[in-house]
């Protein structure tokens, strides 16, 4: 959107001319919890409180430039800290809620915060231990109520203790005073990086986003991506922002299918392992539901079909097909875009591949999934596909604006206004990702086919057996977790002989497989039996069927124990610390290779 005086040039200024414009509208809406009910907030609104908490931040007297950490979940409360940040040229640096505290200390340490939000009084007490590393941090504000202890206070006594607005807007403009933000990597090894984004950064990655995608102020976004994850700050907060959309905060992960119906979104934002997951229940549901596995299995080869007759990559269904799809509509497909409130008109997936067969369901049903590629680095969203011009094998094309091309050992590098400023304090790092001439190394793997970017893999994360077959391990991975029974999976095999799998069982349906193969599922011994390890190993051949031979996996270790980021074992965006994962695992990894060390 324009301001008075043309496109905005800050995020702050962003707000203030969506507040102007549109205040009676519906900005946020939250759900709270003492009144059993959503609560809304107007731009209006928004704004007052903006104000508010610039004036309670404004009597910190803290440096331009200074780091404010948030550590709550998805809120207006949020937003507010972020935006009177914002508003004082202060750098944002938003946290992970379901991190670790030691992991979590590191983060308020390597950026200096000097002040932190942080969601609760408890919270901040298992964080206290790590002061010491902590010298810059100089007050913590949590949500909720209790007594001010020491540099800590409750959000309603600090705010109620500020009276005089804070000026809005900021005047200096150089890289250290223009950061939206510091957000750290979640790493899936060695200690994560903090991503310095600029505001034009961001900024310029929202209009680009919104020239391929249209946003209307009728849209209503459902937040449930953290607000640390770079693709919800920018599609699922700013994008928001400068189109006057409203953004409802869902209340939890486990409670995201409540929400959907309750909310109704138009526009989702998520990583591929939501899909996953939904359409993992799904199946479960067809188990016990009168449609027939054969309806279903009708409806998503005819609708896939049209889907690409609609893409014009396929023929028109024939006269057969058209006359039983009305049919299949009501029974099937509308029934499944209902499990998504129902009015969807962009789910958005990015953050990791998605399975091909997740998402030709979905699209045969009319759920209409929008597949991108990014990463934090790149503010994030460097390419997506559109309602128009979908093809779910890629990644889309370009945004505008955007410039991509091939690179050594095909990778993927990216230049334009989106690509960060650099790491926060890693001069070295930084230099060795973004090249003299603007070109950021993505670590991608990729092929360029008229126009259309397909991720084809990971520069690092290949796996080489001795016998020098390369393997993309998220390919066995994916495929793997295709099968419900198993919750998580990790792909092993570099300069071994085969490969092996490390894989956590769903408890539930392991105890129905157990009692099917005599086995006490209640007995941990039992995971390690031969008669387990078989039936775990044909399941998995099943699912990786369609991946050459070398590939298929020949060895699994199996756990009950879910790999958790408390535990350090995956990142907050779910993805597999593989060196962490190896390395707790070392002894039942050997085993797996028992005989077959050289």
């Amino acid at each position: 959107m324009k301001t008075d005086a043309g496109e905005p040039t800050s995020l702050a200024e962003l707000l203030q001319a969506r507040v102007r414009a549109t205040p009676e509208r519906e900005a946020y809406r939250q759900f709270d919890t003492t009144r059993d009910a959503w609560e809304s907030f107007t731009w209006g609104r928004i704004g007052q409180l903006v104000d508010q908490w610039s004036a309670a931040l404004r009597r910190e007297n803290l440096a331009p430039g200074a780091r404010v950490a948030v550590l709550v979940p998805n809120s207006v409360q949020h937003i507010c800290m972020d935006q009177a940040a914002l508003a004082l040229g202060l750098v944002p640096v938003p946290m992970h809620v379901i991190d670790n505290a030691a992991s979590l200390a590191y983060v308020l340490a390597d950026s200096g915060a000097a002040l932190l939000l942080v969601d609760s009084r408890e919270r901040w007490q298992a964080l206290r231990e790590f002061t010491p590393q902590m010298p810059d941090l100089k007050r913590v504000v949590y949500l909720g109520a209790g007594p001010a202890e020491g540099i800590a206070c409750s959000l309603r006594d600090w705010v109620a203790q500020a009276s005089a607005p804070a000026p809005r807007g900021t005047t200096e403009r150089n890289l250290e005073l223009s950061l939206a933000a510091i957000v750290y990597t979640s790493g899936t090894t060695g200690r994560p990086k903090g991503v310095m984004l600029s505001q034009r950064n961001v900024l310029a990655n929202v209009q680009a986003v919104m020239a391929v995608i249209a946003v209307r102020e009728d849209d209503v976004f459902l937040s449930f991506l953290p607000l640390s994850h770079t693709l919800e700050r920018t599609a699922g907060y700013y994008l928001p922002v400068a189109a006057g959309a409203c953004v409802a905060f869902a209340r939890s992960v486990s409670q995201l299918s409540e929400d959907l119906l309750s909310v109704r979104p138009t526009v989702l934002i998520s990583v591929p392992r939501i899909y996953e997951r939904a359409s993992t229940a799904l199946r479960e549901m067809l188990k016990h539901s009168s449609l027939s596995r054969a309806a279903f299995n009708l409806t998503v080869e005819l609708g896939w079909r049209r889907f690409q007759y609609e893409q014009r990559c396929g023929p028109r269904p024939g006269t057969g097909a058209r006359a039983v799809w009305p049919l299949l509509e009501r029974a099937v497909a509308a029934k499944v875009r209902a499990r998504f409130g129902g009015r969807l008109r962009a789910a958005v997936t990015g953050g990791a591949a998605m399975t091909p067969q997740v998402a030709r369901t979905f699209l045969a049903c009319g759920v209409p999934l929008l597949q991108g590629y990014g990463m934090t680095e790149s503010a994030p969203v460097v390419s997506c596909n559109t309602p128009e011009d979908n093809d779910p094998e890629s990644v889309g094309r370009a945004l505008p604006g955007v410039e991509v091309r091939l690179g050594e050992r095909s990778e993927l590098m990216v230049r334009g206004p989106n690509v960060m400023v650099g790491y926060w304090k890693r001069a070295a790092e930084t230099a060795q990702t973004i090249e003299p001439d603007g070109w950021l190394h993505t670590g991608d793997q990729a092929e360029l086919i008229d126009g259309r970017i397909y991720i084809r893999g990971r520069i690092k994360d290949i796996i080489v057996t001795s016998t020098g077959e390369k393997i993309a391990p998220v390919d066995v991975e994916s495929a793997i977790l295709e099968d419900s029974v198993f919750e998580q999976a990790l792909a092993l095999g570099d300069g071994r002989p085969y490969i092996a799998v490390l894989a956590v069982l769903d408890r539930e349906k392991w105890a129905q497989q157990a009692a099917q193969l005599g086995l006490a599922p209640g007995d941990p011994e039992t995971l390690s039996s031969e008669t387990a390890r078989r039936w775990a190993l044909a399941r998995i051949a099943a699912a990786v069927s369609t991946l050459p031979a070398y590939a298929r996996p020949r060895a699994v270790s199996l756990s009950l124990q879910p790999w958790s980021v408390a535990d350090g074992l995956i990142t907050p965006t779910l993805k597999p610390k593989r060196a962490a994962i190896a390395g707790r695992f070392a002894a039942q990894i050997a085993e797996l290779y028992r005989g077959h060390e050289s």
